[in-house]
């Protein structure tokens, strides 16, 4: 026997059972409204076909199984022994399948619950997302939420995210990216490191400082960045200290051991109380921002759709424009940035 011919009986069965399926299925949806209804006609006006076609579903449906389901007279519709033991073991799956149905359109339409599993860098996730979250309990007791704090680019369908939070530059065209804010970048120092050793006022000033740098998860160290005659330019600076977590660095730079590039959520309260102090503002990237993405604007459960509605207020509202009301220094030209870089990166 060959391997084809060998396949062939389960393909056959197969076929077989996929068409007595849906061959059955319709009969089966047509039973049950006829005998919970006790008439074909009302059966009909349930399901929004006419009376005709529920018979012919009834009536394949009983050539399918060889036996009469309802005992039928011009006065009454009743259930036969076997119509009654068949009724009592399709009644409760199909009770399952119409509630299966309500709950889709409930999480759809109806108040928002369910489960909610949402995604944030570590940094933005824990100074920015979490705050609000009590606040979002609070207004949806109904909807249970699942934070996850990583720092490594989400994956929607492998982690099972409804929705991430996302910084930097949106590149992926695959995800619906919703910008939050911009997200500035600002060197900044202490009051006592600018005491103690200036502020640079030029990006080649950079080399004669000590520089605190981030490592990503990835491993890489996260390159500062610059707007220099209308282009991105990146820098990276020799540094006195590197960390893995952004709040070290806040804390290294705080502490008056360096200064650092860092977002602008993080550094906008210190600004604002004079912790902190910010330098180079006139050559801040303008392209960044925070996002919140998500797969689909197409049929979003009501869980979701208020959770975006909900953090697009609550972000939007904190005052986290730190680069407003900053004094640049006054810019150097173009041509010698430039020419710093060149000399930086050799």
């Amino acid at each position: 026997m060959t391997p084809d011919s060998q396949d062939r009986p389960q393909c056959a069965n197969s076929d077989a059972l996929a068409s007595s399926f849906s061959a059955s299925y319709a009969g089966v949806v047509a039973f049950i409204a006829v005998a919970t209804e006790g008439s074909f006609a009302r059966a009909g006006d349930r399901l929004g076909i006419g009376r005709s076609a529920v018979s012919r579903s009834v009536q394949k449906l009983e050539a399918q199984l060889g036996t009469r389901l309802f005992l039928r007279t011009t006065r009454s519709t009743t259930l036969t022994r076997e119509g009654e033991l068949f009724y009592r073991n399709c009644h409760p799956g199909v009770e399952r399948i119409v509630q299966a149905l309500e709950d889709m359109r409930d999480l759809r339409e109806g108040p928002p619950r369910g489960q909610l599993r949402i995604s944030a860098t570590v940094g933005f996730g824990r100074r920015i997302v979490a705050p609000l979250l009590s606040g979002f309990r609070e207004r949806y007791p109904n909807i249970a939420v699942d934070l996850l704090l990583d720092d490594r680019t989400t994956d929607f369908s492998a982690e099972r995210v409804d929705v991430a939070f996302r910084n930097g530059r949106m590149e992926d065209s695959q995800i619906i990216a919703k910008q939050l804010i911009p997200m500035p970048m600002l060197i900044c120092a202490s009051p006592t490191y600018r005491h103690t050793h200036g502020l640079p006022r030029q990006v080649e000033d950079l080399a004669a400082h000590n520089c605190i740098n981030f490592r990503t998860a990835s491993g890489r160290i996260f390159e500062w960045e610059f707007k220099v005659g209308g282009r991105i330019q990146k820098f990276l600076p020799s540094s006195t200290c590197t960390f893995n977590d952004e709040e070290l660095v806040l804390q290294a730079v705080l502490d008056g051991q360096g200064i650092a590039q860092m977002a602008g959520y993080q550094i906008s309260e210190h600004l604002r109380t004079g912790r902190l102090v910010a330098c180079l503002a006139q050559y801040a990237p303008d392209d960044r921002g925070h996002y919140l993405c998500y797969l689909s604007r197409q049929q979003l459960p009501a869980r979701i759709r208020v959770f975006i509605d909900f953090m697009t207020a609550g972000i939007r509202a904190l005052d986290l424009q730190c680069a407003t009301g900053l004094t640049p220094i006054l810019p150097v030209p173009a041509s010698k940035v430039s020419a710093a870089f060149t000399a930086s990166v050799a």
